[in-house]
């Protein structure tokens, strides 16, 4: 335990101390984020503010990160130093998206095929299990893992839109997969979300609203390249429920990043288009202020993480209920906010088309 709270508490002061040197770094090579249409923000901010959170992570791994481990999690290191700097060139230079999807592709055909990071068995409920470590099922372990991996990256990159939004989310969703580790006796791998969250909070502090600078693309692939490593490392022998976990864990990014698709295939337009129809664009068009949109994403994923964390001490068929209610109460959500459009909202309009029908007869009754 010891090993944990220094782990943490070194990237955290790394991370803290090292903040404002990398924001002045940012402005003196021109890292900065000047305001559009598209952006909440009004006034140009430095970006590149990542840097100071792989800065933090950078000291306490090799102090405190077991080299007994140094197998995969050497891999995820290598893996994610190569898409920070991908998020530092494209901080500064404003790279094109097929360039930074390269960089994260070359990231993770690195952790997954010299260091072995893939997905291993999958316990489906009720009927049996899928091996993917050996046979046939191996090679298609390979394309299933980076495709997860680049997908966990971009969802992350994709929410950070707000103060201390990404940076918030992310640390929540390593929280509770540093909780699950201890709960599972994996120690390597708690100790490494604990260096993670340290270093992330330590950056926090100068990026909640008013922010001081952004994480940029530095941090958000970074950080979401991680995650997605660590939900694989984490969880791909655990109980039955493995295959759902990730997913529950990070809830927040992959549901807006889903229905950021739908939305953008029902509207006729490209996935890659950018727009404001975001969970936290949907919050402030409802009235909310920044700082309030913030905290009610960070209660969502607090909500799912503790939803994660049950998940793994509940029954077969509670867990199947669990999901089922999770999938309509997300469901709801993304048609209250108009996450999609306010247009469709097929249950809604369902719920007001029954609620109009039973007036009527109640009228004719009358």
């Amino acid at each position: 335990m010891s090993t944990l709270i220094l782990g943490f508490l070194t990237s955290l002061i790394v991370s803290f101390i090292a903040t404002p040197y990398v924001k002045k770094l940012a402005v003196k090579v021109g890292a900065v984020d000047a305001p559009n249409q598209r952006k909440v923000h009004t006034r140009i901010m430095p970006r590149m503010g990542g840097l100071a959170i792989y800065l933090g992570y950078l000291v306490a791994f090799f102090l405190f990160v077991p080299y007994s481990s140094m197998g995969e999690m050497l891999g995820i290191f290598i893996g994610s130093s190569i898409v920070m700097i991908v998020g530092m060139l494209d901080d500064k230079y404003q790279l094109s998206p097929k360039w930074k999807l390269l960089g994260q592709l070359v990231a993770t055909a690195i952790v997954v095929i010299p260091f072995g990071l893939k997905i291993g068995v999958v316990n489906l409920p009720y009927t049996g299990s899928i091996d993917f470590s050996s046979g046939w099922l191996m090679w298609l372990a390979i394309p299933i893992t980076m495709f997860w991996i680049v997908g966990v990256t971009n969802a992350v990159n994709l929410i950070d839109g707000l103060d201390g939004l990404s940076a918030g989310v992310s640390a929540i969703a390593t929280a509770t997969m540093a909780i699950m580790a201890l709960l599972m006796g994996d120690h390597n791998v708690a100790i490494y979300c604990f260096v993670l969250l340290g270093a992330i909070l330590g950056f926090l502090y100068f990026n909640f609203h008013p922010a001081r600078l952004f994480m940029g693309d530095t941090g958000s692939l970074f950080l979401g390249f991680n995650l997605a490593a660590l939900s694989i490392m984490g969880f791909k022998e655990a109980l039955f429920v493995s295959f759902i976990i990730p997913i529950v864990v990070l809830g927040v990014p992959l549901w807006d990043t889903f229905f950021a698709i739908v939305r953008r295939i029902v509207n006729k337009k490209p996935i890659s288009s950018p727009d404001k129809g975001h969970l936290h664009h949907c919050l402030l068009n409802m009235g909310l202020s920044h700082r309030r949109t913030v905290l009610t994403i960070y209660s969502i994923s607090i909500f799912f993480g503790t939803m994660a964390i049950l998940l793994t001490k509940t029954t077969k068929w509670t867990t199947i209920i669990v999901m089922i209610a999770l999938l309509i109460v997300t469901h709801l959500a993304t048609e209250i906010v108009g996450l999609v459009s306010r247009r469709h909202r097929p249950l809604i309009n369902a719920y007001r088309r029954m609620r109009l029908k039973q007036a009527e007869e109640q009228r004719r009754t009358q």
